[in-house]
């Protein structure tokens, strides 16, 4: 008898400004949807996609296909699993699209068996369909897809997650403007080496953003969020950056970064008013570009991936 469930996992914003590669946080309302069905007497694994997103003909090219056997590698279980992908993020739109494929996957395969995994090793899972998409094992997408919230990743070896708090009043306008920055290309970019000076400026950037997260103190937590390392190098891919940053700051807006390695640009506001008004601003600073764009505005979610069927 085949068990059949649907999944969903939520977008994600890597980096965090400072916490480059280490900090992520999950996205209300957006993310993947896909419906998984096990025959526990059967093996192999089937993929189709039912959206309009393009994704990877071949299962072998697919993220999804290395987070099953991960799981099957680590638990010893075995089976057919057939997988309908109902709805996708764009891949490269920088709101972690590859990992809500691989949080949703890792979670459901889990769910599936009577979840013999712990959180932490549901990750573990989703990070191979990362390694897959950008050649890397790289957790501060998948940690909060799966988890929810605001993690970081304090260690990769072993991996040690924490979940920090999300004050309440906390929105995110998120835009992906039509541009294609491909994650191992806005990686080689980046210096080998850096600076201690710039070092010290970061350590105390993440600092003072945990430390904001964790007192509720949402106006550090703006302050903090300022990448030195990263967005130097990277903020050439987006037209007027700087000039974008300036006007969203002016209008009440707490930080400005890019998301991940971009082309997405994402913004936080205290209040769903100030975060409106800054998603307008960004609307109009790329229609004056000539780019079109999706954009959203969500609250940061305490959900990660979950059963919604």
């Amino acid at each position: 008898m085949k068990k059949k469930i649907k999944v969903f996992a939520p977008a994600s914003i890597a980096n965090l400004g400072c916490g480059f590669d280490i900090m992520g946080m999950a996205l209300d309302e957006v993310g993947d949807v896909l419906e998984m069905s096990l025959d526990e007497a059967g093996e192999g694994i089937a993929i189709t996609n039912e959206t309009d997103v393009p994704l990877p003909e071949d299962i072998e090219d697919n993220v999804i296909t290395p987070v099953l056997r991960k799981f099957f590698a680590m638990t010893g279980h075995a089976g057919r699993v057939e997988v309908r992908v109902l709805k996708k993020i764009y891949p490269g739109s920088g709101i972690g699209s590859s990992a809500a494929s691989s949080a949703a996957a890792a979670f459901g395969i889990n769910e599936l068996f009577g979840a013999p995994l712990g959180e932490e090793d549901v990750v573990v899972c989703a990070m191979e369909g990362e390694n897959l998409a950008s050649g890397g094992y790289h957790a501060d997408n998948a940690a909060p897809a799966v988890m929810g919230g605001i993690t970081l990743i304090r260690g990769y070896d072993p991996l040690d997650i924490i979940k920090l708090p999300v004050p309440g009043n906390l929105y995110c306008p998120v835009i992906h403007p039509h541009l294609m920055v491909s994650t191992k290309e806005a990686r080689s970019i980046l210096p080998k080496e850096i600076p201690m000076h710039t070092a010290i400026t970061q350590w105390g950037n993440v600092g003072g953003l945990v430390a904001g997260l964790c007192t509720g103190n949402i106006e550090l937590v703006g302050r903090a969020m300022r990448d030195v390392v990263a967005e130097p190098y990277r903020k050439q891919f987006i037209p007027g950056f700087d000039e974008l940053r300036e006007k969203l700051l002016i209008a009440g807006a707490l930080a400005m970064n890019i998301s991940g390695s971009g082309p997405s640009v994402f913004a936080l506001a205290s209040r769903s008013d100030l975060a409106q008004k800054a998603a307008a601003i960004m609307e109009r600073h790329f229609l004056q570009h000539g780019i079109q764009f999706e954009s959203y505005v969500v609250k940061v979610s305490n959900k990660g991936a979950r059963l919604i069927a």
